[in-house]
């Protein structure tokens, strides 16, 4: 057992005989440590690009809140009341009257 160990520590197996065998299944392992290393990579990529999106995500979703409430806001009346009379418009004293319109039929 000590010989095998002491014979793998040397690369023995790496001449030996059927060392064409031993190259192609060590070409294979290395080809799929780098399959699996750059696999890794493009995940953790995909993962820090989904966190980013994640935080623009929530800061557009604070600022469309911000901007929906100025809306509302602007909306109400009393502010464009106020806007209005610095135009020198006002709001009427007196309520608006219905009109009705009687169609002639023929």
């Amino acid at each position: 057992m000590r010989k095998g160990i002491l014979d793998v520590l040397k690369g023995k197996f790496l001449v030996s005989g059927d060392a064409p065998k031993h190259w192609l299944f060590i070409i294979f392992v290395s080809f799929l440590a780098t399959v699996m290393i750059g696999s890794s990579h493009s995940a953790d990529k995909k993962v820090h690009q989904i966190a980013a999106l994640n935080e623009e995500v929530k800061e557009l979703r604070s600022e469309f809140v911000d901007l929906r409430s100025d809306v509302q806001r602007l909306k109400l009346e009393s502010t464009i009341t106020k806007i209005v009379e610095g135009k020198g418009l006002y709001p009427s004293e007196t309520p608006p009257k219905k009109i009705k319109v009687k169609s002639i039929k023929e």
